[in-house]
């Protein structure tokens, strides 16, 4: 796998140590130089009354037209309910071989199903979600194993039960082994 930087774009108000986080968490399974930027919006122009949500779509655009160069990727990062048309909501998305996706953790937090907030496991489920979306930049299609990050995640006990590394078969795919 070639490539010369992965950008996360944080779009809200996320803690240091959670950024932190995260970037070592993707460095580490994509072996690369990343940068954490800030990024700024007016989210009320993705907003939909109708649907009290963000539209994932329009988001994606935006952040495909920042001008990330062709080798470089982008990710933003955000902590609203995210739709797409088709779908109640998502946790993120990307171009498929593309320089661009979205991620939000607003989904992540245990309080939308009735449980204890726990911190640690929103960071750990965000992890997955980042490095999935990214993956998909990367060119990767959804995967069947059990437990790759690239497994397709309809609900948050999905996200729960896979692992947030890539699987040897996605990892040959990139090239990685």
């Amino acid at each position: 796998m070639n490539l010369s930087n992965i950008n996360l774009i944080s779009f809200g108000f996320f803690e240091k140590y959670f950024l932190e986080q995260l970037a070592e968490a993707v460095e580490r399974e994509f072996t690369c130089t990343l940068k954490i930027k800030d990024g700024h919006i007016d989210l009320s122009e993705y907003y939909d009354p109708a649907r009290r949500q963000y539209n994932g779509n329009k988001l994606l655009m935006h952040i495909d037209s920042l001008g990330t160069p062709p080798t470089d990727k982008s990710l933003g990062l955000f902590s609203v309910d995210l739709f797409i048309p088709i779908l109640t909501f998502i946790f993120g998305q990307a171009y498929l071989g593309g320089r661009s996706g979205i991620a939000s953790l607003y989904r992540f937090s245990n309080i939308h199903y009735g449980m204890p907030e726990d911190k640690q496991l929103i960071l750990d489920r965000f992890k997955k979600e980042v490095t999935h979306e990214l993956g998909h930049t990367f060119g990767l299609i959804h995967c069947h194993s059990l437990s790759c990050v690239m497994r397709s995640s309809t609900y948050v006990e999905d996200i729960d039960q896979k692992s947030q590394l890539l699987c040897s078969a996605c990892r040959t795919a990139l090239g990685m082994e």
